[in-house]
């Protein structure tokens, strides 16, 4: 067992819990989709890869500021 009282402790706790949050929001969506037909699954595959270009795309029109 990891000794609690060491540095960097509280940060290794933080980052995994962050990572388990990301894996239980995919698991609910997953329960979600497979609740779909296949419209909807299309759909949201659609809004997906519009969300993920906006947030990590190389879309240099997103950084511009009116």
């Amino acid at each position: 067992m990891t000794d609690q009282t060491r540095w960097g402790i509280d940060q290794v706790q933080v980052k995994n819990k962050a990572i388990k949050y990301q894996k239980d929001l995919v698991s609910s969506a997953m329960a979600n989709v497979v609740k779909m037909d296949e419209s909807g699954i299309t759909d949201l595959m659609i809004q997906i890869e519009a969300e993920y270009e906006r947030k990590y795309g190389k879309n240099k029109t997103d950084k511009v500021v009116f």
